[in-house]
């Protein structure tokens, strides 16, 4: 399910309007989906395993589109309210770094999957919206994406993903909290910060 939900991820929101107008968040997945999905497969080396690449494709096309603060108060629960300014800050920059680097590994995965886009509507008025999709694959059961997006200053944002009916901050939120009782909120910094560095130094 992890690898489902990263591979998910990756392809969501790589380019940020420069309108006045936030482009609209259906076409901006769309746009997104496409770009992501020809780079890698037009990529050989990202393909053969090269993280290096594929963490730079991550960062610069996808990673400055999730709203990471956002996202990580969701996957702390009612403990964000606990943490303090700079706790808040530690734990949303290792879990963006959690993130990016689950999605590298995902890119090098990418075995022509297809994209099924579902009607989408929404209200001049709305700020918060699901942008739902399917990704199909040869052999392999259809899995349904389900991008929940947030209307900010910068555009929209997303701040979970449904996979298959699974949201990813849920997913997180178990294993966070029973950081959180075990270590506390350090606790829990320390554990991301040691899991991040044993992937990187496993790509050295």
């Amino acid at each position: 399910m992890i690898k489902s939900l990263m591979c998910a991820l990756l392809t969501v929101v790589a380019v940020q309007a420069i309108a006045a107008e936030p482009e609209a968040p259906d076409a901006m997945v769309k746009t997104v989906m496409t770009d992501v999905l020809n780079i890698v497969k037009n990529d050989k080396a990202i393909q053969n395993g090269d993280q290096k690449r594929a963490i730079d494709l991550v960062e610069t096309k996808v990673v400055k589109h999730f709203d990471f603060a956002h996202m990580t108060a969701l996957a702390m629960g009612r403990e964000w309210r606990n943490a303090s300014a700079d706790q808040r800050v530690a734990l949303a920059n290792e879990f963006k770094t959690l993130l990016e680097r689950s999605y590298s590994n995902a890119l090098s995965q990418y075995k022509d999957q297809t994209i099924d886009y579902k009607p989408f509507r929404m209200q001049p008025t709305d700020t918060d919206v699901v942008v739902r999709t399917e990704v199909k694959q040869a052999g392999a059961k259809p899995i349904g994406i389900d991008y929940q997006m947030s209307k900010t200053a910068d555009g929209w944002k997303v701040y979970d993903v449904m996979v298959a009916g699974v949201s990813l901050v849920t997913n997180y939120r178990d294993t966070f909290t029973q950081e959180i009782k075990a270590g506390g909120i350090d606790g829990l910094i320390k554990s991301l910060h040691a899991k991040n560095a044993a992937a990187d130094a496993g790509k050295k």
